[in-house]
C-alpha cells in the first residue's frame, strides 16, 4: 500500500480532493500514531512512555530543575519571619507559570510522551502546595480536622482539569481520577471520621463509608474510561491513550472492594472467590481489548494478598495468577475473538477493538 506523504497532501489540497483543515487532520492522524504504534501487531494495545532518550534526559532535567526551585523556595520560606503563607503562594504562582511555558514547548510544539508525563505530575504537585497553603488550616490539620482540606483539593482538580484542556496530556486524566477519588475519601473522613484500621479502605464490611467511595469512583472512572475508548474502537488517536491511564486507575479502586472484601475470613474458599472474581475481571478486559485493566487489578490483588490480607493462600494464588497471565498474553487474540463471536448479539462490537 503507497504511503502518502505532505507533497501528497498539498497536492491534493490543491486539486480540491482536500480542504486544508481535513489535510491538517488527517496529518495529525498519521503522526498521532507513529511511535508506539507505527510497528504494532494487529490486536495489541498502544502503549508509549517515551519516544526516545533524549525524552529521559529532559525528564531528568525536569526533576532536577523541580527540586532545585522546591529547595530555594522552601529554604525561602523557612527563614521567613512571618508571611510564609504568601511567600509559598507566590512561589506556586511562580512555578506554575514555568511550567506551563515549558508545558507549551515540549508538549504542544514537541510533542514530547515523557516530558507530558512529568510535567502533568510537576503541575499537580505545584498546584496541591500553592492551594493547600492559601487554603488549608494547619493547626486544625494537625488536630485530624480536615475541613479545610476539601476546598485545596477540589481546587488542585480544577487546576489538572484545566491542564488537561489545553495540553490534552492522557496521563493528566488519571491525574483528575485520583483527584476526584481523593476529594470523594475527604469528604467521606470529615462526615463520618477517619478510618481505624487500613481494611476499612477496602472491606464492604467496614463501617466507614470509604469501600463504597471507593467502588463509586472506581465505576464513575471505568464508565468515563469506556467513552474515550469507544470514541476511538481503533486506538489510532489520543483518546485511546486517556482510556489507557483511566483503566489503570479504575481496576484497583474495583479490585479494591469487590475481590478484596471476599478475603476477610483469610480461607481457602475465600481466594478460590477472589481468583473467580479476578476471572471475571478478565473477560471484561478481554472484551474491552485492555490489557492495562486486568494487570492493574492482578497487580494491587497480588500487593494487598501479600501485605494487608496475608494469609496461607496467598502463595499459591500468586502462582496461578502468574500462569494465568502468560497464558492468556500468549493467546489473548483467539481467546478474545472466541469470546466476542456469541456476544455479537449482545454487544455493540462497532464501538470496540476488532478482533483479529
Amino acid at each position: 500500500m503507497t504511503e502518502l506523504d505532505r507533497n501528497d497532501l498539498r497536492a491534493a489540497v490543491g486539486a480540491g480532493v482536500l480542504s486544508e483543515a481535513q489535510a491538517a487532520s488527517l496529518l495529525a492522524l498519521a503522526q498521532s500514531r507513529r511511535g508506539a504504534r507505527e510497528s504494532l501487531p494487529a490486536g495489541d494495545e498502544p502503549f508509549e512512555l517515551f519516544k526516545g532518550f533524549n525524552e529521559i534526559f529532559i525528564v531528568i532535567g525536569l526533576i532536577i530543575l523541580a527540586t532545585g526551585w522546591g529547595a530555594v523556595a522552601g529554604l525561602s520560606i523557612a527563614t521567613s519571619l512571618g508571611a510564609y503563607q504568601d511567600k509559598a503562594v507566590l512561589a506556586a504562582v511562580v512555578g506554575a507559570a514555568v511550567l506551563w511555558g515549558l508545558s507549551e514547548y515540549f508538549i504542544r510544539r514537541r510533542r514530547m510522551v515523557a516530558p507530558a508525563i512529568a510535567l502533568s505530575i510537576l503541575w499537580a504537585l505545584n498546584a496541591s502546595a500553592g492551594l493547600i497553603a492559601q487554603f488549608s488550616e494547619p493547626f486544625m490539620v494537625a488536630q485530624a480536622n480536615y475541613s479545610s482540606l476539601p476546598l485545596p483539593i477540589g481546587l488542585t482538580t480544577v487546576a489538572i482539569a484545566a491542564y488537561w484542556l489545553r495540553f490534552r496530556v492522557p496521563f493528566a486524566m488519571a491525574l483528575i481520577a485520583l483527584g476526584v477519588f481523593a476529594l470523594s475519601m475527604m469528604m467521606g473522613a470529615i462526615q463520618m471520621g477517619s478510618p481505624t484500621n487500613i481494611t476499612d479502605y477496602f472491606l464492604l464490611s467496614a463501617s466507614g463509608p470509604f469501600a463504597w467511595i471507593t467502588l463509586a469512583v472506581g465505576l464513575l472512572v471505568f464508565a468515563v474510561a469506556m467513552f474515550f475508548d469507544m470514541s476511538d474502537p481503533h486506538r489510532v488517536t489520543r483518546r485511546s491513550a486517556q482510556g489507557f491511564w483511566l483503566h489503570v486507575v479504575a481496576a484497583p479502586a474495583l479490585v479494591n472492594t469487590i475481590a478484596l472484601s471476599l478475603l476477610e475470613n483469610g480461607t481457602g474458599t475465600a481466594y478460590l472467590l477472589l481468583l473467580a472474581v479476578l476471572l471475571l475481571f478478565a473477560v471484561v478486559a478481554i472484551v474491552i481489548d485492555r490489557r492495562s485493566f486486568l494487570i492493574a487489578a492482578i497487580a494491587y490483588s497480588v500487593t494487598l494478598t501479600g501485605t494487608v490480607f496475608d494469609g496461607n493462600g496467598t502463595a499459591s494464588t500468586i502462582l496461578v495468577l502468574g500462569a494465568f497471565l502468560v497464558v492468556l498474553g500468549a493467546f489473548w487474540t483467539p481467546i478474545r475473538a472466541a469470546i466476542l463471536s456469541p456476544l455479537s448479539r449482545v454487544l455493540p462490537l462497532n464501538r470496540l477493538p476488532p478482533s483479529h
